[in-house]
């Protein structure tokens, strides 16, 4: 960029140069858009005209007419508009006059078949194409897809702080970190904390909001410790808090509020509340008004439970707090395991052997017909049991002599 020549502020285009300045067509034509929507490729074109005049007066360019127009890239692409009739209906030129005649004309492909030869080529060329194409998308994607180690969950977290809306003082910013309980962990580079920039509110209905729109992602790792554990894992937990900036560059604690990230994958919008702590008498707030400071908490995690906590009880008599504004979370969770692998692998299995088991629908009527003949073969030998034995010996003597030749 150094070594392009400098434009002249102070140069004004000529009325005859006006055409090479305009950089803005207001209304471009059909041509024009694709001309410039399309890479330009040596074209060329070929028309099939028509003279549709009376006779007498043939060759007048008023009864010229274009009935196909044929166009060749310098990729061996052939465009014919309109396409070839084929099974539609043949095309119409009505003409303006006094007769207003109509002609109608079909657009047939009348080129020698192609040989086996060329169209077999012509199908290699295809698929060396598209082998082609498809190892340049590989190419883009890569092909090593990262894995999650076997009983490791990875969740990624592509979050926003939107807004903080309803507190009591202007030049608004958050500060967060996140808190990894037993079993979590982060790569080395993740940064789990961060502070927005400083807003201005404006005024949106009953409230002053700020808007931040202020991104931040986190990736984390879950590695259960004990297989025999059944119990749910907690779930990491986001702390934050809301300051105000004034003239004089001193904050003051606007809210404090915790946040438990989805256990869904997908889409989440989520509006926190907070609350800050506050002292009995009017000098504590004369002293936040003028001075700047306020009560704050030596720890954050003390919005909730604190990580430092080991007993049964928590206690918190005689601690005031007042509720203050709210602050507004855009939260998109993605979950990776080998896990969700193998679950979707066994619901494939069970698919596989429903479907198989709905092939046998099929064979219920010989199924049925088999178990009528066993009913009967049961009633028959039920019947044969009953009959004297002197009878059955006589029968069997007598079927055995119809036997003999």
């Amino acid at each position: 960029m150094a070594t392009v020549r400098r434009r002249r502020q102070d140069r004004r285009p000529i009325e005859g140069s006006s055409l090479k300045s305009k950089v803005i067509t207001w209304e471009p034509s059909e041509e024009f858009i694709k001309n410039n929507h399309v890479i330009n490729t040596p074209i060329q074109t070929m028309y099939i005209m028509g003279d549709l005049g009376p006779y007498g007066k043939l060759g007048h360019r008023e009864y010229e007419h274009v009935l196909c127009t044929i166009k060749v890239d310098s990729n061996g692409v052939i465009t014919v508009k309109p396409d070839f009739t084929g099974t539609k209906g043949a095309y119409r030129i009505e003409l303006d006059g006094e007769k207003r005649e109509l002609w109608k004309y079909t657009i047939e492909n009348a080129s020698v078949q192609v040989q086996q030869e060329e169209e077999e080529r012509e199908q290699r060329v295809f698929r060396d194409l598209y082998s082609r194409h498809k190892e340049y998308l590989r190419g883009l994607v890569g092909s090593e897809f990262e894995m999650t180690l076997p009983g490791t969950l990875r969740l990624f977290v592509n979050g926003e702080v939107v807004s903080a809306q309803g507190y009591e003082y202007d030049n608004l910013y958050v500060h967060f970190f996140l808190e990894l309980p037993k079993g979590w962990s982060s790569p080395a580079f993740q940064q789990l904390s961060g502070v927005t920039q400083t807003c201005a509110t404006k005024t949106v209905g009953w409230d002053n909001v700020a808007y931040f729109c202020y991104p931040f992602t986190l990736e984390v790792f879950f590695t259960q410790e004990d297989e025999s554990e059944d119990s749910l894992p907690q779930w990491p937990v986001l702390y934050f808090e809301v300051l105000s900036l004034d003239f004089w560059q001193r904050y003051r604690v606007e809210g404090y509020g915790s946040l438990v990230l989805p256990t869904s994958p997908g889409l989440h919008m989520l509006t926190i509340p907070t609350w800050r702590p506050v002292e009995l008498g009017t000098v504590s707030e004369l002293r936040r008004f003028f001075i700047g400071g306020s009560p704050e908490l030596e720890d954050l995690t003390y919005v909730r439970i604190p990580t430092t906590f080991k007993g049964e009880r928590l206690s918190r008599f005689g601690f005031r707090t007042k509720t203050t504004g709210s602050v507004t979370f855009r939260l998109h969770c993605l979950q990776q395991s080998r896990a969700f692998l193998e679950t979707s692998a066994l619901r494939q299995r069970m698919q596989s052997v429903l479907d198989r088991l709905g092939g046998f629908s099929q064979q219920s009527s010989v199924y049925s017909v088999l178990e009528a003949f066993q009913r009967a073969r049961r009633r028959m030998q039920e019947a044969r049991e009953s009959l004297p034995q002197d009878l059955i010996s006589t029968s069997a003597s007598t079927v055995h002599q119809a036997q003999e030749p």
